[in-house]
């Protein structure tokens, strides 16, 4: 993947023009548009930004006959440039796409397609139903104090506040509860990468989110008007380290109510966060919130976490390494 970096230190940089931010726009651009022909065109730019959620959107209209023939070549245009974007995922893409492709680009498909296959990328919402998430129980700490039993009966009450206070809104993951409940991914990570949209309501109390890596907070998601708590300094810093830098490098984060994406590594304790494309965070420790003499957790949940406020994820993504 190919990414911006920051040009001026802790200066908004509203709408830059990365392919992040250039397919955020075009997304929005698709859902106005009933002509085919723009759309066909809108597609054929999605392509041109060579991003992984540009090849899972163009997916979706795959099943339209006026536009699949665009998208399944966009779709291969994407994956035959990006070896990286290999797996399970991207190979079902290809090989829905392979009946409106020909030439030269078919038989590049097929031979991908011959190579033995990697996980890749891992969808972890499928817009319908909250499938593959989980309530939060207290933190790793104390759930790995807790007995078997124990877990499994507060595992049960924090399930039925998740499925209260988060819900599928046109497609979307919403926070529509007014706590500061976490939604947990039901499976474990240790190293990994991850792509996640999201948006801050304008219109909710201080907006204000973030993502739990391993159980841990958090990369920061702010409303950056939010100069009395210092969201000023802009979304994707490590909010709650202390020896270790806590800010980003530069503020990247577009219109408050308007989409943003993050691309997020994590080995071992060191994070490096994307936002819209632009590199915010490079290679920084995370700390143990939980217990600062400790080590980072080598392998636990990701939590989404919403604070008191409504809060929309789309496109999460996680790829295993």
């Amino acid at each position: 993947m190919l990414f911006a970096a920051c040009l001026f230190p802790l200066r908004a940089q509203q709408q830059t023009l990365t392919p992040e931010n250039r397919l955020i726009s075009l997304r929005h651009q698709l859902s106005e548009s009933p002509i085919v022909k723009q759309q066909r065109k809108i597609l054929d730019e999605m392509a041109e930004t060579g991003t992984f959620v540009a090849m899972t959107t163009l997916g979706k209209s795959l099943d339209s006959p006026d536009l699949r023939k665009v998208a399944a070549k966009g779709i291969a245009t994407i994956a035959l440039a990006h070896p990286d974007y290999d797996g399970y995922l991207t190979r079902h893409l290809l090989a829905r796409s392979l009946p409106f492709l020909s030439g030269k680009q078919r038989k590049e498909v097929l031979t991908f397609l011959a190579q033995p296959p990697v996980e890749g990328f891992v969808s972890h919402f499928n817009g319908r139903d909250l499938t593959g998430w989980k309530g939060l129980v207290e933190n790793p700490i104390e759930r790995e104090q807790m007995t078997p039993l124990q877990l499994a009966e507060k595992q049960l009450v924090a399930d039925q506040r998740m499925r209260d206070d988060w819900k599928v809104e046109d497609g979307l993951l919403a926070y529509i509860g007014t706590g500061y409940d976490n939604i947990c991914t039901v499976e474990q990570y240790g190293d990994f990468e991850m792509l996640v949209d999201w948006r801050l309501d304008p219109n909710g109390k201080e907006p204000d989110a973030g993502i739990y890596l391993r159980g841990t907070p958090q990369v920061q998601i702010w409303d950056i008007a939010r100069t009395n708590v210092g969201a000023q300094v802009g979304s994707g810093g490590l909010y709650n380290n202390q020896k270790n830098k806590s800010i980003p490098n530069c503020v990247a984060d577009n219109k408050l109510g308007e989409w943003n994406s993050f691309y997020i590594r994590m080995v071992g304790n060191l994070v490096t966060v994307r936002l819209n494309g632009i590199l915010v965070v490079d290679n920084v420790p995370l700390e143990n919130y939980w217990d600062r003499k400790r080590p980072i957790f080598p392998v636990e949940q990701i939590e989404l976490q919403a604070h008191g406020s409504k809060v929309y994820y789309r496109d999460i993504y996680i790829k295993r390494l």
